[in-house]
């Protein structure tokens, strides 16, 4: 698998097509999230609005996952979270190709999303999973992140759980 930044300015209209076939590979997961209004009817330019509204933050970095040319996954990562006393970055997304679900490919993005972090000289991570996601939970927990926190998160007041790990050698 690589990991490579989305490039910039508006992606080409084969990699939005690219990015909006991931994206609508995961219906269930914005059902839940809500973030689109039909999540069975994701189009080109509602995928090009989100990326445009996630690169609007500082310090956020969108990078894609391929397997043999294939995208298979994004995350979106940010540098430092809004609130100052913070340290840690986050991981705002990581999603894989619904297909390819159960196939560890979701394991090994959020490995390199982790040896990213680890080469900046960062110590944690942190991301916040929607309660009503519980699939995605034990997903994290299960690769060693914690419980912090439950609060609301900061875009739309839905309730979370904020996980974190420390990012030892591997």
């Amino acid at each position: 698998m690589i990991l490579d930044p989305l490039p910039a300015g508006p992606p080409s209209d084969s990699l939005l097509a690219e990015l909006t076939a991931l994206y609508a590979s995961n219906s269930a997961f914005h059902r839940i999230t809500g973030d689109f209004p039909d999540p069975e009817e994701i189009r080109p330019e509602q995928v090009a609005a989100a990326l445009a509204e996630e690169r609007e933050l500082p310090g956020t970095e969108i990078l894609l996952a391929r397997d043999s040319g294939r995208l298979t996954g994004i995350a979106v990562t940010l540098a430092h979270h809004p609130d100052p006393a913070d340290p840690d970055p986050w991981i705002g997304l990581l999603m894989v190709d619904a297909g390819l679900h159960g196939q560890g490919h979701g394991r090994r993005l959020a490995a390199l999303v982790e040896d990213r972090f680890r080469a900046a000289g960062r110590a944690a991570a942190r991301l916040a999973v929607l309660a009503n996601n519980p699939r995605a939970l034990a997903f994290w927990t299960a690769l060693g992140y914690e419980v912090l926190d439950h609060r609301e998160d900061r875009g739309m007041g839905r309730p979370c759980t904020v996980l974190r790990k420390a990012l030892t050698t591997p």
